[in-house]
């Protein structure tokens, strides 16, 4: 249980750091967001509970296959907001959009050959 708050906690400690990043130096914020940091920090635990070559083959594999539907969410949510919609109507939009196209994903993935 301790091992859970931990993790928790520095996952946190993460998000609040890139969102205070961003508030003073926006592009740096998006710079340090983009990392990769969540799933490198994923796949660290991920290995210490279950240190599997194969394992963590297909899920750094199938990271990279799901994160493609993640993108198109970054140019809808610009062009909205440019457009004078509403913050939370543009990221639910950007969110929606992004379920969909996981949806997407995991439904055609597997039968055009992507491991997921």
């Amino acid at each position: 249980m301790l091992a859970l708050v931990a993790k928790a906690l520095l996952s946190g400690a993460l998000i609040a750091a890139i969102a205070e990043i961003g508030k003073r130096l926006p592009t740096v914020g998006a710079l340090v967001a983009s990392l990769p940091l969540v799933s490198v920090l994923g796949m660290i635990l991920l290995w210490h509970g279950r240190p599997d070559a194969e394992n963590m083959a297909r899920h750094a594999e199938a990271t990279f296959w799901y994160v493609l539907p993640s993108l198109p969410m970054f140019l809808l949510i610009p062009a909205m907001l440019r457009g004078g919609m509403p913050f939370w109507l543009c990221l639910s939009a950007g969110c929606a959009l992004t379920l969909a196209l996981y949806l997407l994903m995991a439904q055609f993935g597997p039968r055009l050959g992507i491991p997921l």
